[in-house]
């Protein structure tokens, strides 16, 4: 089942199963230039993309007619690159699985993810994962291409591009203005000082595959912590990662001695929730296509109130 949260209007999918193509009319100041140069500037394709639509039928078409990287344009050439996925060599079997889309156009799409259900497979082949779920909900020949990954535990906003070339525009405008995540968490015990800045370099734990911890050579990191509320020896946190390392929030968290509660690989389990108490609440981006400021925000769940109670 999907539900959706969509205002009148605001899906723009293209038709079941037909190709992602962009399009570009030349203008005057485009004229006596190669195709390649609109596909590389304002289309904004990246070299190995070009490469690969050269050797794809009718990956570049001007005027509706196959075309070589190299010819040269006209002002009111109409440029097309078919910038939707090729198969890939192996695909997962789709599973249909409840979906909450809070955002849909032809290149992107917004979830708000369910608690402990990972987004990848995972060494257990009998557990369902994200990508399944999405492979039954898109048309056949799209493919989910993950920008914003969040853990098994995590809950909240997720954003997925439908083809590799919007993932690719994406990825560019990661901690940047241009893309912005804010999370809720709820922590042990009472956080001070209660607002702060975390600049911490984190790396892989010595001796472990997927632990990590605050380490002087490790990548920067840096974190923006708010508190928003108290209560029941607990704290409600605004997080604000502004940068993209592996369990970044949680292992500064702890480093500062408030590991989330219900966190069993940087602090201790809880009884009272089975995963770490992180929310990806608010996400905004601007669309790389058109310009288009997307913001949508997820409650704070169930599980997570009743921490503070």
């Amino acid at each position: 089942m999907v539900r959706r949260e969509i205002a009148p209007g605001e899906r723009h999918s293209c038709e079941a199963g037909s190709p992602r193509i962009i399009r570009y009319q030349a203008r005057e100041q485009d004229a006596g230039k190669r195709v390649e140069s609109v596909l590389l500037g304002p289309l904004q394709i990246s070299r190995g993309l070009l490469s690969r639509l050269k050797r794809r039928e009718d990956g570049i078409c001007v005027n509706g007619q196959r075309a070589y990287a190299t010819r040269i344009l006209q002002a009111g050439d109409l440029v097309t690159a078919l910038v939707g996925d090729e198969a890939p060599p192996r695909r997962l079997e789709p599973v249909q699985m409840e979906l909450t889309v809070l955002y849909e156009d032809e290149d992107f799409l917004l979830l708000d993810k369910p608690a402990n259900i990972p987004v990848h497979p995972t060494r257990d082949p009998q557990e369902r994962n994200l990508e399944q779920g999405l492979l039954a909900y898109l048309p056949e020949g799209v493919y989910p291409h993950f920008v914003s990954r969040l853990d098994k535990g995590t809950t909240g906003l997720m954003l997925t591009a439908k083809n590799g070339y919007a993932h690719e525009l994406m990825k560019r405008r990661l901690h940047t203005d241009a893309f912005y995540r804010e999370y809720l968490a709820v922590a042990e015990g009472i956080v001070a000082p209660p607002a702060g800045t975390v600049d911490a370099p984190i790396g892989l734990e010595d001796g472990s595959a997927y632990r990590h911890c605050v380490r002087t050579d490790g990548a920067s990191s840096l974190t923006v912590y708010e508190t928003l509320a108290t209560g029941n020896g607990r704290t409600l946190l605004r997080l604000a990662p502004h940068t993209g390392r592996t369990h970044q929030l949680r292992v500064h968290m702890a480093y500062l001695g408030f590991p989330l509660t219900g966190d069993w690989l940087y602090g201790q389990r809880c009884g009272v929730i089975d995963r770490p108490a992180l929310h990806s609440h608010r996400l905004i981006f601007i669309h790389p296509l058109s310009g288009e400021r997307i913001e949508r925000e997820s409650p704070l769940p169930p599980d997570m109130r009743g921490l503070l109670i």
